[in-house]
């Protein structure tokens, strides 16, 4: 058992030394056919409130909706109904850097629902700049793709994603950063 442990510690050690070209994967916002863009004509929200590391509120004409980025999870920060999980703030702390006062625009998944049964939006988001927010969550290590039910059009690229930070050991996959919690 110690065997498997050491050979782990190894891996990652060997992962943190190499460079890995997968963190620099641009995934854009066109359809696989390249023939249709999902985000919204370029429209772009104020986001007005963070609520968690995959939750945002936006204002949308003038009235605010609750937006869950499609594809990901962090830990708990909110959900009365779950204890506040390790490292749900950092997860919170690391959207509101990404976003707090931000424009964003926003791209529903024609393989999900438009909201999900807590009445939230299910959006891709972008900020301004062209940073895709979903994505850089698990590049970064602060989020885990999350698949509900049907596969997502980012599925793949997300995964990548999460096997690159857990690699390279960023955020709660990090040494000693909530082992237990880890998904």
């Amino acid at each position: 058992m110690g065997e498997k442990i050491t050979e782990v510690k190894s891996q990652k050690a060997e992962a943190k030394n190499l460079e890995y070209p997968i963190a620099n994967i641009e995934i854009s916002a066109e359809t696989s056919t390249g023939s249709k863009s999902l985000v919204d004509e370029k429209k772009y929200f104020i986001v007005t409130r963070v609520v968690d590391g995959d939750t945002i509120d936006v204002s949308i004409d003038g009235q605010v909706e609750r937006v869950r980025l499609i594809g990901i999870n962090t830990p708990e920060t909110v959900d009365p109904r779950k204890p506040v999980e390790c490292f749900g703030k950092e997860a919170g702390d690391k959207m509101k850097e990404l976003l707090v006062g931000k424009k964003v625009s926003l791209a529903a998944d024609e393989t999900q629902s438009d909201k999900d049964i807590d009445g939230r939006l299910l959006r891709y988001v972008w900020r301004e700049d062209g940073l895709f927010v979903n994505k850089e969550m698990v590049k970064q290590g602060y989020a885990y793709e999350y698949t509900h039910k049907t596969p997502y059009q980012y599925q793949s690229d997300f995964k990548l994603m999460q096997r690159y930070a857990q690699a390279v050991a960023l955020g709660f996959w990090a040494d000693g950063a909530c082992a237990e919690a880890n998904p």
